[in-house]
């Protein structure tokens, strides 16, 4: 006789945090981020309000995850091996998104969610697989760190993103970018 396990793809917690982030996603479409309840939530998503108290904690921590999620950390662009145009053109893509309605949404949802605990805030977490793509795709290598780029590009975007309600001044990040190249050119510190 012979045991038969039972498959379980995913399992039932993969599938109650699918379908409570596609609730999340659905509702704030439907009715904003500001009218959104654990009780919408849960009933959109077919589970009880507990579930989703017990798993996330509160409104805020699920809204977060769901904005983490959709953080990109592929590296969008089409790498020429050139620090200096890889780093300046991902850049200018980097702040288009961030800058756009959806991507301020994006970081207020993720800050709202983050309590200061973790090492670093998933905003700058997500950056650092396509930046450490675009220094080892450099040819020759970069004498840069991913957070010595990450500090010098990102960081002023997201300062402003999260300090200033006003669009981003045109071609911030594409010329910090392009002051990080410029010194890794000469191995001289920015001022």
């Amino acid at each position: 006789m012979s045991v038969r396990q039972a498959v379980r793809p995913g399992g039932r917690s993969l599938r109650v945090q699918q379908a409570v982030h596609a609730a999340v996603g659905e509702l704030i479409a439907e009715v904003g981020r500001d009218a959104l309840t654990v009780p919408q939530v849960a009933q959109r998503a077919g589970v009880t309000s507990s579930t989703i108290y017990r798993r996330w904690g509160d409104l805020a921590t699920l809204v977060s995850d769901v904005a983490r999620r959709s953080l990109r950390t592929d590296c969008p662009i089409r790498l020429t091996g050139d620090f200096a145009t890889d780093l300046a053109a991902w850049a200018e893509m980097y702040q288009d998104e961030m800058d756009s309605t959806p991507g301020r949404n994006m970081v207020r949802d993720v800050l709202r969610g983050w309590d200061g605990t973790t090492a670093a805030c998933a905003l700058l977490e997500a950056v650092r697989p396509v930046v450490e793509t675009i220094l080892t795709a450099a040819g020759p290598p970069v004498g840069l760190s991913a957070d010595r780029v990450i500090d010098a590009v990102v960081a002023p975007v997201l300062m402003r993103l999260i300090f200033a309600d006003a669009p981003l001044p045109a071609g911030l990040a594409r010329e910090a970018a392009l002051r990080v190249a410029a010194v890794a050119r000469t191995n001289v510190p920015p001022s």
